[in-house]
């Protein structure tokens, strides 16, 4: 009944697992769905039985010396198949005896010590019972008469060292079958604790499971809001998308008529430099001129002085006047051509606002992602309809399975079931009581015979005179013999009830432990249950029979009790999938691939964006056709490169300061001297502005030929850049368009396959996770039958066992020792013979 609860709260769940497979699939947002709810099982299927753990070790060590064979799975499956009794003569035909003998051949161990004990319960009475009788006729040392012998002390003292030790053993033996027999009702006493733990989580798994669910369906919302809110941003997303593939050609065309514009204003910038240019140089070279000219002829009369006559200053003079010739001008660009018609052209290309045209084809390609809003608005309000209907089908899905009825009805099961155990675990106390009372005796009975041991050994040993004959022994070393001889008693009385008990436990617990507790912890115990046709001969698979009534599906104990053991969702482990078809309770993929068909028919005309009207390519061609290129670089360049003056005036004037301070003091070098002063004014005040004028003109007459350089062709290039991204625009954005949809086709369904993706993994692993069934299996075969009945069975008759051989030396040893404690009738003094008896 669990399971059909397990199976109809993971339907309309699992009913999400539907296959898209769509062609293209890139990696959409991650979707965060957060975590599935889910509460902490208490039960911890684990046993740590304490300190006594090492007797169980003992005991399994033992176990293993008698049976060292590995669990006999071939031969389990042959006997669980084979139908002994049916008919007669089935025990004589050659392969049941083969089965029978290789049963022998695993038990032989078992059988060998089960003989060996029968052995014991039937001669150690036998025994008992010939000895009483051969002592009542005075033999076997019922006669009261004593041979001392010269060796007695020494034969006293080691029969009393054997019996305590034995009597040491069969305590410590006593020791360990009442810790056992304790254990065991400590174990049953605590169970009822283990066992509300687990009728705890079964609830919690009952109750827990529909939240779950309800987790699960409820995230959907999670899907839709992130689809919605991308359908929300189409613009932004699949306009941006489109703009951005159509921008790898568009940008790059207008970047470059954008980059034409801005040369075309440079170019004016550069021809108004030019003229301005030049007609400064023109003018400031021949005003220059006149002022070096005047220099010139200033210096000229001044050596003509008559102190130059001198024969100090003659040389010096000579030197300056052969100079003179050097103070003239040495740029004429009085013979430049002007620009004047190149820059009327220009002027009237930049009437037109090139850049503000381009502006405009920025701003009509920028609003694509408007566009594809405004175009898009009726597809999208009927994608959103179908979003908001599949939610709505979820719902009404969910409202449709009675989910609380089965729920209701499983958890009155399980209810009663708990009250059933709570009402029958006093009785199985009261049973555990009389097992433990029952237990409690047979230690009592070795412990009875213990005490007689131990008050004979205390008494023959305290009362012991070894001065006093053996007919003249004290009361305290006569009643010691006596107790012992009790003690021997009670040994053959109790001895075969104590071997019967010890038999029959080991027998039980040991074959337990081998068959059933050993396979069960490595697993080979399901795979001898999962053996095709073993529990039903009809049935290849015994689960899937019994859950699905289809034995062909692979379903196994094994895998079930190990995915439950690991936590997995039921779903998972019982395969549930093979007893629902989820895609006909809620096809998610039919409502992807609406969405998808709705997606793929969106239409988007960009037809309506240009990105450069004809006026604006005519004035690109007007420009290219200004004439700039008939410029004759050459001849500015030529003058350009020059200097203003043939000589460095400065250098000049410091160099005729220099040849002044060489004259006498006087007259002379004082006109020299001003001379030189006068030249350097001219420098400052005529030839530094005439060099800046040279440098604007050298920047703009190189700034016009680098743009005059097959300005035609650039033109041309700009032109046909435009030309094709418009084309690309107006014929070919659709393919583009198609290509962008599908992406954000994708992108959408992608959201859903998250979804998907994330239901399938929540409920193989997360929902209904089914650890408290493996719990309930772990408590019932591992913690309850092995640690707490099996092996607390198996050290109680390892225990007592042990004792009931060791009552067979300590039976010899006192009755040899009796005969040193007890007072005698007769006795022979220094008879060294052989006592016989």
């Amino acid at each position: 009944m669990a399971v059909e609860l397990c199976l109809l709260l993971l339907v309309f769940c699992g009913s999400t697992i539907s296959e898209v497979q769509p062609i293209y699939k890139p990696p959409p947002g991650t979707l965060d769905f957060g975590f599935v709810p889910a509460k902490t099982y208490d039960t911890g299927a684990y046993h740590e039985p304490g300190p006594i753990g090492v007797l169980f070790k003992i005991v399994r060590a033992y176990l293993y010396l008698v049976q060292p064979n590995s669990f006999p799975q071939d031969l389990v499956r042959k006997l669980a198949q084979q139908k002994f009794g049916n008919a007669q003569g089935d025990y004589q035909k050659p392969e049941n005896v083969v089965l029978t003998l290789q049963a022998i051949y695993y038990e032989i161990g078992f059988i060998v010590s089960a003989a060996l004990g029968f052995v014991f319960i039937l001669l150690l009475p036998l025994v008992g019972l010939c000895f009483c009788m051969c002592r009542c006729c005075d033999n076997c040392g019922g006669e009261m008469h004593q041979r001392q012998k010269k060796n007695a002390d020494c034969q006293r003292s080691c029969f009393a060292t054997f019996l305590f030790v034995a009597s040491l053993i069969i305590s410590v033996g006593v020791l360990c079958a009442y810790a056992a027999n304790q254990h065991l009702t400590n174990q049953v006493r605590g169970a009822k604790k283990l066992v509300n733990s687990n009728f705890k989580d079964l609830k919690i798994f009952l109750n827990d499971t529909p939240a779950q669910i309800d987790y699960l369906v409820s995230q959907y919302n999670t899907t839709k809001d992130k689809a919605l809110s991308d359908l929300n941003n189409v613009g932004p997303l699949l306009g941006s998308r489109v703009q951005e593939q159509l921008g790898k050609e568009v940008r790059p065309a207008l970047d470059a008529a954008l980059t034409m514009a801005g040369a075309i204003r440079e170019t004016r910038e550069a021809l108004e430099n030019v003229s301005v240019s030049v007609e400064v140089l023109q003018e400031g070279t021949e005003r220059l001129h006149a002022n070096l000219t005047d220099v010139k002829m200033h210096l000229s009369n001044t050596l003509n002085d008559s102190a130059c006559s001198a024969t100090q200053a003659a040389s010096t003079c000579n030197i300056i006047r052969n100079s003179l010739n050097q103070l003239n001008i040495n740029a004429n660009f009085s013979g430049l051509p002007g620009v004047s018609s190149q820059l009327a052209k220009v002027n009237d290309v930049l009437k037109i606002d090139l850049s503000s045209l381009v502006q405009k084809g920025y701003a009509a390609f920028n609003d694509t992602p408007d566009l594809v809003v405004n175009q898009t608005r009726n597809i999208l309000s009927d994608i959103k309809n179908v979003l908001e209907s599949i939610g709505s089908n979820i719902t009404i899905f969910a409202k449709t399975l009675p989910v609380q009825k089965i729920l209701a009805d499983l958890t009155m099961y399980l209810t009663q079931s708990e009250a059933y155990v709570q009402d029958y675990f006093p009785v199985v106390e009261q049973y555990d009581f009389y097992r433990w009372l029952g237990c409690l005796i047979l230690c009592c009975m070795v412990v009875l015979i213990l005490i007689f041991y131990c008050l004979g050994l205390l008494c023959g040993t305290c009362g012991y005179d070894k001065h006093a004959s053996p007919t003249t022994r004290g009361c305290i070393s006569n009643t010691g013999g006596n107790f012992l001889m009790a003690g021997v008693g009670f040994s053959f009385l109790f001895s075969w009830v104590l071997m019967t008990v010890v038999v029959l436990t080991f027998v039980t617990g040991g074959n337990v432990e081998k068959l059933v507790c050993e396979p069960f912890e490595d697993k080979t115990l399901f795979k001898v249950l999962d053996t095709p046709y073993l529990l039903n001969q009809h049935w290849k698979n015994y689960l899937s029979g019994i859950l699905f009534k289809n034995p062909n599906i692979n379903l196994t104990f094994e895998n079930v009790y190990s995915d439950c053991k690991e936590n997995k969702g039921i779903y998972t482990s019982l395969h549930l999938e093979h007893l629902f078809n989820i895609n006909e309770f809620l096809n998610i993929s039919m409502y992807t691939e609406d969405v998808a068909l709705k997606i793929e028919h969106i239409q988007i005309n960009l037809s309506k964006i240009i990105l450069l009207d004809e006026i604006g390519k005519e004035n690109l061609l007007n420009f290219s056709s200004s004439g700039i290129e008939g410029i004759n670089f050459a001849a500015y360049l030529a003058e350009i490169n020059k200097s203003v003056t043939k000589v460095d005036l400065l250098s000049f004037a410091n160099d005729l300061e220099a040849r002044a301070d060489q004259l006498p003091k006087g007259a002379l070098e004082n006109a020299l001297k001003g001379h030189a002063n006068n030249i350097r004014m001219i420098h400052n005040q005529q030839v530094i502005p005439l060099e800046q004028a040279m440098s604007t003109l050298n920047q703009s007459i190189r700034l016009l030929k680098r743009t005059s350089s097959e300005l035609m062709v650039k033109v041309k290039n700009v032109i046909s850049a435009v030309n094709a991204a418009q084309l690309l625009i107006n014929n070919n954005a659709s393919l583009v368009i198609v290509q962008e949809t599908k992406k954000y086709m994708d992108t959408i369904v992608g959201y859903f396959e998250q979804y998907i993706e994330w239901v399938k993994e929540s409920i193989a692993m997360e929902v209904a996770a089914c650890k408290p069934i493996a719990n309930v299996i772990d408590t019932a075969v591992d913690i309850f039958l092995c640690s707490y009945i099996t092996d607390s069975v198996n050290t109680f008759w390892f225990g007592l066992g042990g004792s009931s051989i060791f009552l067979i030396p300590a039976i010899i040893f006192a009755v040899k020792l009796s005969k040193y404690y007890r007072r005698m009738d007769t006795e022979d003094v220094y008879d060294d013979s052989v006592e016989q008896w």
